[in-house]
């Protein structure tokens, strides 16, 4: 007797039932009745995968880990803005819960602190420590592999979601933001789960996943406020389409999820918003304390219309842009941006429109249609929003793609090859094999890293398979793995060289690039004074670009190297010496700060060489009014302030910013003695001029 069942891609496979009396019995257990143990079932995987599936899974995923590890203290404090607020965060409570960038929480960063919670979570742990710091974000690069693996197996099988996974790990960025600590990494797990959450609740119909939609986009929320919300529109609409119930049910269950999502995000937001302004830190990022206008003004539409009060610049509302590049539709595949992600961006978009053509007349709940527009529709969006954002843009940003793109080309690979006997099947993979082999041969020839060895093999192979993967039903079944193999290694070899190469060097300051490392300290972010490539200036008492830890021991390794850099003190810190080290902590239980600098990466570096409270006058561009001049003399009066950072500066009122830096440095300089501490030049403000 049989019956049908449905496997991963809606197809019917026969399976064995029988009365339940005729089954064995037995009271052993299980792994003694000749199934497997938990060690078996972890290796083998479910009973419908094929026998490499499992086995794949854990390479993959331990391959990923070894990359993203290897090296990850070769960056020591990476983004000292985030480093220092993770500091506060293991020190105080207060400070953790607001994402302070002190732990006497002056200020806070310009972000919500999700992201800083898991890292000063791992600092209490584990102490503070480049490695500490860093840990939690490789392993949520090895989660999201996991994730959309198991996101695009659910209908595709595990081939789709091996491609899947591979492509993620391999994105140059990914490698990038997995070893950084700023918020991208915790961003886009929380976006992957919330694409598996989805699809989740598309099959099942359910509330209770789309509820779960909404917690992990109101976590994303927290973690960097609107940029989620790119994913939102077609997670919503794939549920609207082929969710297998009523419209009126799975409107009523999308606004749950809207409505979980808000609760998710809105509960810290309210709390921020009514605490007294006295009673917590000033909202770093706003001109008003206030987090509701952080979101929507410096950190929302502001980085779409490029009116960022007291930002460092803008794109500009036109094509040509300006400090943060070129806007246009082609920008994702500038000299820029596009070997940061770009490298299959036309695979996946050929492979998500054969998709999509081959699914169209299926049923409205059709699950592999609806993956598509999941994962199609995140690519998309996202894509040309980063594309016209005329504010402020960096190429790290891009990280929140490569899951999409991983996604869909996994899926839209094995939908063209299962359905190879149509011409739109085959001709769209050879399309992909040649447009991906095509395009990382273009973007191979704008560095001279690897030579001409690589993107001539890379051109050569690739275009081979394309023409081959045309005639594989003419083919022998033998040569055709080995066809299919090689349009594998000419799409992702590309991007893996450059994913190993980024994991090979350290990468420091706010704005940080992947792949082979430049001249030493080049930044391919604006530069500045200095313009594209200019190297950082040394901080107060810095005698070298190494980061200690503030009893002199090395924390990682160059503090500028590779692809690091940026707009010098306010864009990147080093570590103090041990000389200002000691100056500053000197009576440091006297003061509640025991310095304080114009810019927050300038007192970053100050506070992780110290460990001790530096107070971020301006927030992280010197442009915030925290503290205004009154405020900063009050400070002073009751003894809460030891030194204050001469030569530390900020972008001031640029923009409409607050002119309250600039106020306090010239009072400073005005009426307080000068010390030269190493070399570098503080004021005490505990000493007046006579």
């Amino acid at each position: 007797m049989t019956l049908t069942t449905t496997g991963p891609a809606g197809s019917t496979a026969p399976a064995p039932v029988g009365p339940a009396d005729a089954r064995p019995q037995t009271t052993q257990p299980a792994s003694r009745a000749g199934r497997p143990g938990r060690l078996q079932r972890l290796w083998r995987g479910a009973d419908a995968d094929p026998s490499w599936a499992r086995p794949a899974l854990l390479g993959l995923l331990l391959v990923t880990l070894v990359l993203y590890t290897w090296n990850l203290t070769a960056s020591g404090y990476a983004n000292s803005f985030y480093s220092a607020a993770v500091q506060a965060g293991s020190d105080s409570w207060k400070a953790f819960f607001f994402g302070s960038s002190d732990a006497a929480s002056s200020i806070t960063v310009d972000k919500p602190p999700a992201s800083l919670w898991v890292m000063a979570l791992s600092v209490r742990l584990l102490g503070l420590s480049s490695f500490a710091i860093l840990l939690p974000q490789a392993l949520m690069g090895v989660a999201t592999v996991g994730v959309v693996y198991a996101t695009v197996k659910r209908h595709f099988g595990a081939a789709a979601g091996l491609i899947a996974g591979v492509v993620l790990a391999l994105t140059p960025v990914a490698a990038l933001m997995f070893t950084f600590n700023n918020p991208d990494a915790l961003l886009t797990l929380l976006m992957a789960l919330g694409a598996w959450a989805t699809i989740k609740a598309i099959e099942q119909a359910s509330p209770k996943w789309m509820m779960i939609v909404g917690v992990f986009v109101g976590l994303g929320f927290l973690t960097k406020t609107l940029q989620v919300l790119l994913v939102v529109p077609f997670f919503g609409l794939a549920y609207l389409v082929a969710a297998p119930t009523t419209l009126r049910k799975r409107i009523v269950h999308s606004l749950l999820a809207v409505g979980t999502m808000v609760l998710s995000a809105g509960w810290w937001v309210a709390i921020v918003e009514l605490v007294p302004a006295s009673a917590r830190p000033y909202i770093g990022g706003s001109q008003t304390n206030s987090f509701l206008e952080l979101t929507f003004g410096y950190n929302g539409l502001g980085r779409l219309s490029g009116d960022e009060t007291g930002s460092v610049g803008g794109g500009g509302a036109t094509a040509g842009g300006g400090m943060w590049g070129s806007t246009g539709l082609f920008r994702m595949f500038s000299s820029s941006v596009g070997d940061q992600v770009s490298w299959l961006i036309p695979s996946a978009l050929i492979l998500l429109a054969a998709g999509l053509w081959l699914r169209g007349r299926r049923p409205r709940t059709d699950l592999r249609r609806a993956a598509y527009l999941v994962w199609g529709g995140w690519l998309v969006v996202t894509m040309l929003v980063f594309s016209f954002m005329a504010g402020i843009f960096h190429e790290y940003y891009t990280v929140a793609l490569a899951p999409a793109i991983g996604a869909v080309v996994g899926m839209g690979a094995v939908e063209a090859w299962q359905r190879r006997s149509s011409a739109v099947g085959t001709i769209a993979l050879a399309a992909a094999t040649a447009a991906a082999a095509t395009w990382s041969f273009i973007l191979l020839s704008r560095t001279t890293a690897y030579g001409d060895w690589l993107r001539i093999s890379v051109l050569a192979v690739g275009m081979a398979a394309a023409l081959l993967i045309l005639a594989t039903r003419w083919m022998h079944a033998r040569a055709v793995p080995f066809v299919l193999a090689a349009a594998l290694v000419a799409g992702l070899a590309g991007p893996g060289a450059y994913a190993v190469s980024t994991t090979a060097q350290g990468h420091s300051g706010s704005i940080v690039t992947a792949g082979p490392a430049g001249p030493a300290g080049s930044s391919r972010g604006p530069g500045g004074a200095g313009g594209p490539g200019g190297t950082p200036p040394q901080l107060p008492g810095q005698t070298g670009t190494t980061q200690q830890g503030a009893n002199g021991t090395t924390q990682g390794g160059p503090q500028t190297g590779g692809a690091g850099g940026g707009m010098g003190g306010l864009l990147d810190a080093s570590t103090p010496s041990t000389a200002v080290v000691a100056a500053l902590s000197a009576d440091a239980g006297s003061y509640t700060w025991v310095a304080a600098a114009v810019g927050s990466q300038t007192a970053a570096g100050l506070q992780l060489g110290t460990q001790l409270p530096v107070m971020a006058i301006g927030g992280f561009n010197g442009s915030d009014p925290s503290p205004t001049l009154a405020q900063f003399q009050q400070y002073v009066a009751n003894g809460q302030i030891h030194y204050f950072a001469g030569g530390a500066r900020g972008f001031g009122n640029q923009n409409g910013g607050s002119s309250a830096s600039s106020e306090i440095s010239s009072w400073v300089q005005a009426n307080f003695t000068p010390v030269t501490i190493d070399g570098s030049t503080f004021y005490d403000l505990t000493q007046p001029l006579q």
